[in-house]
């Protein structure tokens, strides 16, 4: 469906919001029957991860694909038409952020794992549970080597 009105279009992004999304609420419900056991938007952490893994530091983000620039370099020209002034600077920073956020948790001993929310939790969920549960084991090992 093509977004004719600004107005139409107002209404539809003030219905977006930043949590509880159906990519994540899957992902986080399929690690709890995995015997995962985390926090969701866990404040205390920088950029508030969807699900935050505690007792092994691995913080997981389920990115939107329009929010956080996937393909960035095709899609500002292919999907942005309208209000470009304010769009792309907008998603450059997002993605400038989620940078930021995650130089901070791997410097504070974090690992961050990054899905894109249709192209890999949607598509495939169980490869993005795999690749959770084999972070875990990895950091679980090191913790018992080291």
């Amino acid at each position: 469906m093509k977004l004719k009105t600004t107005a139409y279009r107002s209404q539809m992004m003030s219905k977006i919001r930043s949590t509880g999304g159906k990519a994540e609420t899957m992902l986080a419900k399929m690690l709890w029957h995995s015997g995962i056991r985390y926090r969701r938007n866990y404040r205390p952490l920088p950029g508030k991860p969807d699900i935050a893994i505690t007792k092994y530091r691995v913080a997981v983000f389920v990115d939107g694909e329009f929010w956080h620039g996937y393909d960035w370099a095709n899609q500002k020209e292919k999907r942005i038409h309208r209000n470009r002034e304010y769009w792309i600077p907008k998603i450059e920073r997002n993605m400038a952020r989620d940078r930021e956020e995650e130089t901070e948790l791997k410097a504070m001993g974090w690992t961050v794992l990054r899905f894109w929310e249709k192209h890999q939790v949607l598509k495939d969920p169980e490869a993005c549970v795999d690749a959770v549960l084999a972070t875990v084991e990895k950091v679980k090992s090191a913790n018992h080597t080291g």
